[in-house]
């Protein structure tokens, strides 16, 4: 398997990033008439530009896929899948709205103290998405480094194996919530 995601990038330069440079000694009024028309004037240059630019640094997205990529796709998904989870837990600036259900009793938007206000989260807001990304890091890096280590006749192996399927039941739910 072969992967290459260029960076995310912008070529756009806006015509009134270009007038705030020319005239760096003022304050531009965007509501004027004349900026306006120099705004359209300069808007058709703004676009050969970021032409240009796309042709000099186009965008990769190229995947490659083998064969025996897929003889065991969720062991090859979970090689992927775990440091792409430990990067967001690590760096993570945001958190999306995690159900009650899918937490322990003690994460529960009930146990906690209520926001200042509606649009407030409460305490515990960014504590279930921790313990959402947990399960899910549980789940995958049991799926990559562990199979076959729940064989042993225990309580704790039905117990591994509740956890392992609701973090694969997790990570299914709150896949669009995967961003930073």
């Amino acid at each position: 398997m072969k992967v290459y995601i260029s960076n995310y990038r912008n070529h756009w330069l806006s015509p009134y990033t270009i007038l705030e440079k020319i005239f760096f000694w003022k304050e531009i009024e965007y509501d004027e008439p004349a900026i306006d028309r120099w705004a359209t004037r300069l808007e058709p240059l703004c676009n050969v530009m970021l032409s240009v630019l796309d042709v000099i640094h186009p965008s990769i997205n190229y995947v490659k896929i083998d064969r025996w990529d897929t003889w065991s796709m969720d062991h090859t998904l979970a090689q992927i899948v775990v440091p792409m989870l430990k990067q967001l837990k690590e760096f993570n600036h945001g958190a999306p709205f995690v159900d009650d259900e899918d937490v322990p009793e003690e994460l529960k938007s009930t146990a906690a103290p209520p926001g200042k206000d509606k649009l407030h989260q409460d305490d515990n807001y960014f504590k279930r998405w921790d313990w959402v990304m947990n399960e899910m890091l549980f789940a995958f890096e049991y799926k990559l480094n562990g199979e076959g280590e729940l064989l042993e006749l225990d309580i704790n192996v039905k117990v591994d194996e509740i956890r392992i399927a609701n973090g694969f039941r997790l990570f299914g739910k709150y896949y669009s919530g995967l961003w930073d």
